[in-house]
This record gives C-alpha cells, structure tokens and sequence, in this order.
C-alpha cells in the first residue's frame, strides 16, 4: 500500500473555536455526507487550574479537501458531571453511520492521585445529523474488567456482515522508569463484538503483536476492507522518552487480515512515513482511514500529538 500525502487540511490556531478551546485538533474522525465531510476532532480548553479539559469539536470540508465550508461554534457534546467517567474530557470520538442513524463512541477521561488518567468508553447519538450529540446514559458500555483493568478507551466500531465490531485499546500496566517524572502507561489494541452495539463480547487479548519491545505503546486502531482483505492501521510508540526524542514518537503501524479476528502485523506495508521536515516530521498519530467517492483516504495528526493541526493522505492504487 501507498499513500500520497496531501498536506496539512487544518490548522486549529486559525479558527475560533468553540468552549474557549485553543489549540490542538486531535484524532481527526471523518462522517461522509453526500456534497461535505465532516471531520470531528477533539481539542483543549484549559480550566481554572491550569489544567486541561479535552472538547470535541468538528469542520466540514468541500469532498476535494480544499475548503472549510464551516466550523462548529457550539458544544457538540457535553463533558460528564461530576465524578463520571468523561468529567475532564472527550479523546477521542469515532462518529459512524447505523442504518438511518449517526451514532458515536466516545473516549471519556477522568483525572487520578497516583497515575494522570482513566479512560472508558462511552456511547452517543445524534438526533440533528451529526451537529451535537446526547448520551445513552452517565456511564461509559465499555469500561475496566477482570483482564482489562484500566484505561480502555480509542474505539472504532464498524459493522460487518451484520455484526458490529470493536477495535479498541486497553492498559495493561503503568511503569515507573527511573529519572521520569510519572508513571507511564503500556496499552494495546484488542477487539470486541456485538449485536446491538451496545452489549459486547471481548476476546480479552492483545490482536496485535509487539515491533518495539513488549512496553510498546499501541492506540487509536482504523480498520477498512481493500483488496479482498482487511487492514487496520495503528500508531505505536516506545514507552519513554517519546515526548523528547523523535525516533520514539508515534509512527502509523498496518496490519491485515482475512477474517476480523487474526491480524498479521506489516508495518513495512503501511505505505506512510514521517516527512524529511515540516509539521509531520516528528511524529505521525491517530489515523483514521475511511471512504469518499471511491477513493481511500487517511487523516493523521503531526507533531506534538495534533497541537499544529491534521493533515490528509490519499491511498494510491
């Protein structure tokens, strides 16, 4: 696979955006519409504390990619109350389709004492096409279990042959180096299925093997069907050390399979790297591979994990 970088499609420091937000545009998350795409991202208001809080937030693009027909100036959904799961923050939210329905997954995140963050996943729906969301409820549908205790969170959810399936991530330990200032966090992607899209069945299991060493960071899964076959894109990254040193920051990883569930890694076949120079020189993250008129394309985040902005890749056959 192949792709062909388009450049940098969004620029948040440019746009007055909604909440106080400044800055940042984070997982970049495309919904389709006939004549605009829409692209939800999540961006950071700081508090009172200095601390920040994460929005979601959206622009509509022209399907050429080279306009900005609108950007949202109003809360597309609602932080949690007080003590819920999705308090401090929405990262990210995979928007889809279900039948006559636009549906969401969110990334709720909640500050702790002895480690940053908690995460789960939680679930919304649209009720005026896309241009807010209201929750099913206060709590998250997936969240901690007995092999899955912490952080699980970065779903993408896509319907196959009836049956919806999740592709998410969870923590597997927080581990204290010697010379950090915090404990980091290990995760990796796994999988989940349902009828309903609400009640889901895991497999408890990391699906993807390990490049870096077994400490590898994985998140943000994107899975399309091409070829006959299906691929997932990732981005992975070395436990320490990846806010400083670029040669261990986020890079986008491929795997594919032939039936959802065994997945073979072949990151020398993900066809995007980081560029020479530029806003995507040192990092490349998030991905999210979708369809638009019969072409494939990928929206990633650049450096410093989407402060800059997101940009647009087109697969080339």
């Amino acid at each position: 696979m192949k792709w062909k970088k388009l450049g940098k499609i969004f620029d948040p420091s440019n746009h007055k955006l909604a909440n106080n937000c400044l800055g940042f545009a984070q997982s970049p998350q495309a919904l389709v519409f006939d004549d605009f795409v829409r692209i939800y991202f999540s961006t950071r208001e700081q508090d009172a504390s200095g601390k920040f809080l994460s929005h979601v937030s959206y622009v509509d693009f022209d399907k050429n990619f080279k306009h900005i027909k609108n950007v949202a100036n109003h809360t597309v959904i609602p932080l949690g109350d007080l003590g819920c799961f999705d308090e401090h923050g929405i990262f990210p939210i995979n928007v889809l389709r279900n039948e006559n329905k636009i549906v969401a997954y969110t990334t709720g995140w909640n500050r702790k004492v002895s480690v940053s963050a908690d995460a789960s996943i939680g679930f919304a729906y649209s009720e005026d096409n896309g241009l807010t969301f209201k929750k099913l409820g206060k709590g998250p549908v997936m969240t901690a279990s007995l092999h899955e205790p912490f952080l699980v969170c970065d779903a993408f959810v896509k319907i196959f042959n009836g049956i919806y399936h999740m592709w998410y991530i969870f923590g597997q330990q927080w581990i204290i180096e010697p010379g950090e200032d915090a404990p980091q966090r290990i995760y990796k992607i796994t999988h989940a299925i349902s009828q309903d899209g609400i009640n889901w069945e895991r497999d408890n299991k990391k699906i993807i093997t390990d490049k870096i060493n077994e400490n590898e960071c994985q998140a943000l899964p994107t899975v399309i069907k091409y070829n006959e076959k299906y691929h997932m894109f990732f981005c992975y990254r070395e436990a320490f050390g990846f806010r400083i040193n670029k040669d261990k920051a986020y890079r986008i990883g491929h795997a594919f399979s032939e039936d959802l569930v065994h997945w073979t890694r072949d990151d020398n076949n993900s066809g995007i790297e980081v560029s020479k120079s530029g806003w995507d020189s040192e990092m490349m993250c998030y991905p999210n591979v979708f369809n638009c008129d019969d072409k494939v394309y990928m929206l990633y985040n650049g450096n410093e994990f989407g402060k800059h902005g997101f940009g647009l890749a087109i697969l080339e056959d």
